[in-house]
């Protein structure tokens, strides 16, 4: 193996460990991040993307990774969303999570499992319908916030951590 492979390994390892520990994998919690009564899941995913768009753009900056945007078409978001949404709302998990679960020994989460596999090869089997449908709804190219807005990364991210953390302090006043 790879320095890669064993990079990429401790880090699933060290994810899987964090989603226990946050309690994330919990049923209750999905149940009620769905009903928007927990807000355990959604502040644990905000974390993670506060911590990562800072690594990420250290990464960049230093030359270690090159960014690369994928197209923001307007169609694959709306149709990967309306499958991620319908897999989270009946299975109760989401893809990290089924995985985590399992690993806690929670077999009924290899039926998410099984409906992911089941669901990309349905997708595979169906790509060029979605190709020449869905998929040619509005395409904007090779996009990201900065562009868009015409501002360094290093401006947006100041306004991201603060948006972040004023919706933290809300949510701990409400309970959620």
């Amino acid at each position: 193996m790879s320095i890669d492979h064993w990079l990429g390994l401790i880090t699933g390892i060290l994810f899987g460990f964090l989603l226990q520990k946050g309690r994330v994998l919990r049923f209750d919690k999905q149940v009620g991040a769905m009903l928007l009564k927990d807000m355990t899941i959604f502040k644990f995913m905000l974390s993670a993307i506060l911590v990562g768009m800072v690594g990420i753009l250290l990464l960049a900056n230093a030359g270690m990774i090159t960014l690369s945007h994928k197209p923001m078409n307007l169609g694959a978001v709306l149709l990967g969303g309306l499958l991620f949404g319908a897999g989270w709302a009946v299975q109760g998990f989401c893809p990290g999570t089924s995985l985590g679960a399992l690993g806690e020994g929670r077999w009924h989460a290899v039926f998410a499992i099984v409906g992911m596999v089941a669901g990309a090869a349905v997708y595979a089997e169906l790509y060029p319908f979605f190709k020449t449908t869905v998929l040619v709804l509005k395409d904007f190219g090779k996009i990201g916030l900065p562009e868009s807005l015409g501002v360094s990364q290093w401006v947006i991210i100041p306004i991201f951590w603060a948006g972040t953390i004023s919706l933290f302090v809300w949510f701990e006043k409400k309970g959620l």
